[in-house]
């Protein structure tokens, strides 16, 4: 889907009703005390990066359990796949007893790709019936009787037939509720399958971070896929590395061109040279990377930062590097920057990439820095057409673009801009840039209103995120309050808001009523009490823990005690839907009737795949309801 994200019909969240009690995940105004009352102690959050939990307390035996999960995240793409995943494995101990229960799955999926193109269908992990297709609307329906739960997650992968550079735009008017009364648009452009496309020639100099909180697997990870992408260079290519913390310490006084020598002394330079020590600094290889690229042998400049640290003078790094950038005009280096772990400020990456026109990523376990940084050169190596403009916005009222500039088309990677604007949009938008020849290419842009696409929800994650790195580098007060606005709308927690699980008393109903959402009466505001919810966002960075080289920013969340207990317990893998549970379930368990806990165990498995909100900050493709 050329869409950033994919989401569960209505805002991301979960409700839980338990007996009289019921219980929603809210997002509230961390500066407006009167929103609600916070009486009890954290009651859920982030266990790992992606694995969202919630503590249902004081659960009785025999009480029935309703929970109601929507959640959204972001498709993926991989040579020219769209796919999706969701976790749909159920641990041993939530299955009933054999001969008891029958056991029924029912998977409904719909694709609304947003694109008038064909749609084909690559592959399932379960066997979908396709329903019905109308226009660029597909669904499908898997139902049956299973001896046992699902052992495997759900996957889904198809292709928008492309043979070369395509695109279109959507458009969706604003609504009352919305922060911003301009309609909103999504252009977005797919690379297509033509192989004879050329990339564009490169000439990079990769910045590395090797200050002490680096240290161990982080550095190793990083020097393994560094290797990878010197090895991903071609011919034609010039490169060079700085290694950074308190001094620069570089592979070659000027730009090396790529041949198998060269490649080969720079991963024995970085085998010497990639050592944890000292503290960082950002600014000065920064400027030593755009003197090294004063000269590109006709190639296109790049710049490719990696740190885990944040540092004092991160703004007077942004307005600098976009003075330098300007003054070299349609030639500058693109800026690509790669955040690790929570002590770096991941606003100050992404907007000096949106600065820079290149590519923000981000991994916060070290497990996942390999695969997501060989991923993200990938991305920004791979142009093939740079210095994209969009013909007749001139024309258009209020056309502003969600990031700061417009990033060249890679091979590997759709395109999406989003942004905001008043008045009428005609038929057809013309995105014009340069090939790597240097030659003009001019695409057509058909817009299409769209109705049955949630657009202002598919595109609030980004734009959230983007309007905080704004309104960070500006300090800007009147940006903050249009995040909070948009956090609040869209169920989202941000920087300026927080999510909280709040708890209302209900009045005696059958439980099956409840489970329809009938109309149920509410207690008065103040019989209602919150619970914090901890981990949801990431912050602005910490320049005190960089300075002091700590590292513990770096390695996973760490999970509560009970959870500890809990996988002692019950023996359980560290699966997403085994981890989801706590001792006080198991305690209510035991006072429970088999159906009642075998429905509780299998909500737990469920509430697994409510996903982490702060993982889909990147630019992604999706779309599919």
């Amino acid at each position: 889907m050329p869409l950033p994200h994919r989401r569960a019909h209505g805002s991301p969240g979960a409700e839980v009703t338990v007996g009289k009690r019921s219980y929603n995940t809210h997002v509230i105004d961390t500066d407006d005390n009167s929103a609600v009352k916070i009486s009890m102690p954290e009651s859920g959050g982030l266990l790992k990066q992606e694995l969202f939990y919630l503590t249902i307390p004081q659960v009785g035996g025999g009480e029935d359990i309703f929970a109601t999960i929507r959640w959204s995240q972001k498709l993926l793409y991989d040579n020219g796949q769209f796919s999706v995943e969701v976790p749909f494995r159920f641990p041993q101990f939530v299955n009933p007893l054999p001969k008891v229960f029958m056991k029924k799955e029912k998977i409904q999926l719909t694709v609304n790709s947003g694109v008038t193109k064909e749609i084909i269908l690559q592959g399932t992990s379960h066997p979908l019936k396709e329903k019905g297709r109308q226009g660029e609307k597909l669904s499908f329906l898997h139902e049956a009787a299973v001896e046992n739960w699902s052992t495997k997650d759900f996957t889904f992968t198809y292709t928008v037939y492309s043979g070369d550079l395509s695109g279109q735009v959507l458009v969706k008017p604003s609504t009352l509720r919305d922060y911003d009364d301009r309609d909103m648009f999504c252009l977005f452009l797919l690379p297509g399958k033509n192989v004879d496309r050329k990339v564009f020639r490169k000439a990079v100099v990769y910045i590395i971070d090797t200050s002490g909180s680096m240290q161990g697997k982080p550095l190793e990870s990083v020097k393994n896929a560094m290797s990878t992408a010197l090895s991903d260079l071609v011919q034609g290519d010039f490169f060079n590395i700085i290694a950074f913390n308190d001094e620069l310490h570089s592979f070659s006084s000027c730009l090396e061109q790529v041949n198998d020598k060269t490649i080969e002394n720079a991963i024995q330079w970085m085998d010497l040279n990639f050592v944890a020590q000292g503290g960082t600094d950002i600014m000065h290889p920064l400027s030593e990377a755009m003197t090294l690229l004063s000269n590109s042998h006709d190639a296109l400049p790049q710049i490719y930062l990696v740190t885990d640290g944040s540092v004092d003078d991160e703004r007077n790094i942004c307005h600098t590097v976009k003075t330098q950038l300007m003054n070299r005009g349609p030639k500058s280096p693109r800026v690509s920057t790669f955040g690790l772990g929570s002590y770096c400020n991941h606003y100050f990456l992404r907007m000096l990439a949106s600065i820079g026109k290149g590519h923000y990523a981000a991994a916060f376990d070290t497990g996942s820095i390999e695969g997501r940084m060989v991923q993200w050169f990938q991305k920004a190596s791979n142009t093939i057409v740079s210095n994209i403009s969009i013909d007749a916005i001139k024309n258009i009222q209020d056309f502003e673009l969600d990031s700061e500039y417009i990033q060249d088309v890679s091979a590997k990677y759709p395109l999406c801009v989003s942004g905001r604007y008043h008045g009428k949009l005609p038929e057809t938008l013309i995105a014009k840039g340069h090939l790597a020849d240097m030659s003009e290419i001019s695409i057509e842009l058909k817009v299409h209103h769209v109705k049955d696409i949630p657009l202002d929800k598919v595109l609030a994650k980004q734009q959230m995120d983007l309007l905080t790195a704004k309104a960070w580098l500006l300090e800007n007060k009147e940006l903050e309050r249009k995040v909070v606005k948009l956090s609040i709308q869209n169920s989202l927690p941000s920087e300026y808001t927080r999510m909280v699980l709040l708890q209302t008393s209900l009045d005696k109903i059958d439980p099956a009523q409840q489970a329809k959402n009938k109309s149920i009466k509410q207690s008065s505001p103040d019989e209602r009490s919150a619970m914090p919810l901890r981990g949801l966002t990431l912050g602005f960075g910490d320049v005190t823990a960089t300075r002091e080289n700590l590292t513990t920013g770096f390695g996973e969340i760490k999970s509560p005690e009970k959870f500890e207990i809990f996988e002692k317990a019950v023996g359980c893998c560290s699966r997403v839907a085994d981890c989801f549970c706590c001792m006080c379930f198991i305690k209510a368990c035991s006072k429970m009737n088999d159906q009642c806990a075998i429905v509780m165990m299998q909500a737990c498995a469920a509430l697994a795949c409510l996903g982490c909100f702060e993982c889909c900050s990147e630019l992604c493709c999706g779309g599919a309801n």
